[in-house]
């Protein structure tokens, strides 16, 4: 039997994290200029979670640089749905995962991994007109963590540990996910499957709200391996020792007739993408989860800082 559900989403934690989780919204059009994209017009999408964000606002104070006329479609929730923007021509690019590529919109398993993930990715998407530009350095998978405190405890380092646990204590094994990490088969399903276990209670919530609820409405939770927020919330995250989660490369996707319109748009972007560590993502989701800052104004002082809008 399915392991029962309660939702919290309703909750009104504040934060601006929370204020980030908007649905589709556009803030109408930036002013061209002078460059290499100058006369282009384009609408940058993004997911409603803060690195999105902060990554879609990167590209698109980039491009604004290079003279393009940029609209602003970012925080479409879910990644089914920006995928659909996306191929409908709703919006002209946004940054996505290797393994969301692979799994979720290309419909393969996380059992059928390819060597070379991100090029069987580009290879396969191409034949329905995506292009995917250069991958980043930076990898922000799915893991589950616990607070520190609790890990200690009960000694948990792993999630090979953490299935034992969960199997022999079901009253102290609930997690907090969001909806798509329980039904997505690279999230909550396969992960119960591989590893032959089932948490005692699943509390769906809103993806802001999971890092300051583990330890309070649940004793596990999802969370993403560049957040900032593992720190800053105390909590531990166990390692995925038989290695279920696959590898998510964040890259830049866009329809293949936008590039070959705009081939400065990869000329511009992939330079960016090179300089995008798993450390440099912490750093910046973290300025806008842990200090409040606007992920435009993190994405202009980054790109400053690296020399691209000199």
């Amino acid at each position: 039997m399915r392991t029962p559900r309660r939702t919290l989403s309703a909750l009104t934690a504040g934060g601006a994290a929370l204020a980030l989780a908007l649905t589709g919204c556009s803030d109408g059009g930036s002013g061209g200029g002078e460059g290499e994209l100058s006369g282009a017009s384009l609408t940058v999408g993004s997911k409603e979670f803060t690195e999105s964000h902060v990554l879609a606002q990167i590209a698109m104070v980039a491009l604004e640089h290079a003279g393009a006329d940029i609209t602003d479609q970012t925080g479409i929730s879910g990644s089914a749905t920006v995928r659909e923007a996306l191929e409908t021509g709703e919006i002209d690019l946004y940054w996505d995962y290797t393994g969301t590529g692979w799994v979720n919109i290309l419909g393969n398993t996380t059992e059928d991994l390819p060597e070379d993930l991100y090029g069987a990715v580009v290879e396969a998407d191409a034949e329905n007109g995506i292009a995917w530009l250069e991958p980043a350095h930076f990898e922000n998978t799915y893991r589950i963590a616990t607070t520190e405190d609790f890990a200690a405890e009960h000694g948990l380092t792993n999630m090979t540990e953490a299935a034992e646990f969960i199997s022999d204590h079901p009253d102290e094994s609930a997690v907090c996910a969001a909806s798509e990490f329980i039904n997505r088969d690279d999230g909550l399903p396969g992960l119960e499957e591989d590893y032959g276990f089932e948490f005692g209670e699943v509390v769906e919530l809103d993806l802001n709200l999971i890092y300051t609820q583990v330890g309070d409405s649940c004793q596990f939770g999802e969370v993403f391996s560049t957040d900032a927020r593992i720190s800053s919330n105390a909590l531990a995250v166990l390692d995925d020792d038989a290695n279920f989660f696959v590898p998510y490369a964040g890259v830049v996707t866009l329809r293949q007739e936008t590039l070959d319109e705009y081939p400065a748009i990869a000329e511009i972007l992939d330079p960016i993408s090179a300089e995008l560590t798993d450390e440099v993502m912490i750093e910046l989701n973290g300025k806008v989860d842990n200090d409040g800052e606007d992920p435009r104004d993190v994405a202009e002082e980054w790109l400053e800082d690296q020399g691209f809008l000199s």
